[in-house]
């Protein structure tokens, strides 16, 4: 006699998940969401107070971080990376987290090891200020080795029409300024574990494993207070692809050039390993962050006020560059 559990998914496993995970999700759910987990799908009401209410979305994984946690068995920060790479995204056009939903897929299902997962999800959905109301958990013998594991994630939020974030209103004379990373984020781990094969090696007195699994910094309450007290024109959310893939997303309009001064902050410690490992410093901005995770666009007129309302909240801004015209995208001054 064969049944499923012969094939190699054990069903039983799957529902000590779901029990495990249910706690987890329970600590972030807002008083809009209608229903719990459990559901064939999660339901949430739109906050009162708009007048035309549209629904951003963005989705992404954690890409090959998670080899990385699943080597050294750390499984309950990865979460928080993969609900940074979805709801920074959509903080960049003005968009108020609501929710998220996450999948998770593996070769064979181990509870303990998904609601660890899935633990680090919630974590950043509460720093994320969403509610966790679904997802799915989807063990594949055969496509998937055992003690593999992939994760991804779907955020939305909400977002007035004419208040929408585009960069259409950009102009020559602004400024860009930076936010802090909290390290590599998720981007670039491809090239990080070809520099670093052995995760347990020390570095700067820290071990090199623990300090690439840094989970990504979720950016949603500062912004949150910086649209309620200024006037911001574009926002980037700087992933895979650096400076110079994403601060041109700021804007698409033509003959503007956005211009970043190198000296305007020092690159952490960690890129002078990377490059006495033989890592061009060129590529560290097609490649990674490089110490700076997001970036505002503000009238000059506000700089000065910006930053300190900035520093007031704790951060420790920098002044990254400016915006003028030029024929070119981006330009490092």
């Amino acid at each position: 006699m064969m049944d499923y559990k012969s094939s190699g998914v054990n069903i039983e496993e799957g529902y000590r998940s779901v029990e495990k995970i249910k706690g987890y999700a329970k600590k972030t759910l807002s008083p809009l969401v209608l229903n719990g987990l459990g559901s064939f799908a999660g339901m949430m009401e739109l906050p009162e107070g708009y007048r035309k209410p549209v629904l951003v979305s963005g989705t992404d994984g954690v890409g090959t971080k998670l080899r990385i946690a699943l080597d050294l068995k750390k499984y309950d920060t990865v979460g928080i990376d993969c609900v940074a790479m979805c709801v920074n995204d959509i903080l960049c056009h003005g968009a108020k987290p609501l929710f998220f939903l996450d999948y998770i897929a593996c070769g064979k299902l181990d509870a303990d090891v998904s609601s660890e997962l899935v633990k680090g999800i919630a974590e950043g959905c509460i720093q994320g200020a969403m509610s966790l109301i679904g997802g799915e958990t989807a063990e594949m013998p055969g496509f998937y080795e055992e003690g593999d594991y992939d994760m991804a994630g779907f955020a939305v939020g909400v977002c007035e029409k004419d208040q929408i974030i585009t960069g259409e209103t950009i102009e020559s004379g602004d400024v860009l300024i930076g936010l802090p990373s909290s390290g590599f984020h998720s981007n670039g781990f491809s090239l990080l574990r070809k520099v670093f094969p052995d995760f347990q090696e020390i570095i700067h007195e820290e071990r090199i494993g623990d300090l690439l699994l840094t989970p990504t910094r979720i950016y949603t309450s500062i912004v949150m207070k910086a649209l309620a007290h200024f006037e911001i024109k574009g926002m980037a959310h700087i992933t895979g692809g650096g400076f110079i893939e994403n601060l041109p997303r700021i804007t698409q309009k033509e003959h503007l050039r956005l211009n970043v001064y190198k000296d305007s902050y020092s690159l952490p410690d960690i890129y002078d390993v990377l490059a006495s490992r033989g890592v061009d410093r060129e590529s560290f901005y097609k490649t990674f962050n490089t110490g700076i995770g997001y970036v505002f666009c503000v009238s000059y007129a506000f700089k000065e006020s910006f930053l300190e309302f900035l520093k007031a909240e704790g951060e420790e801004p920098v002044l990254l560059g400016y915006v003028d015209e030029g024929d070119e995208e981006l330009c490092f001054r």
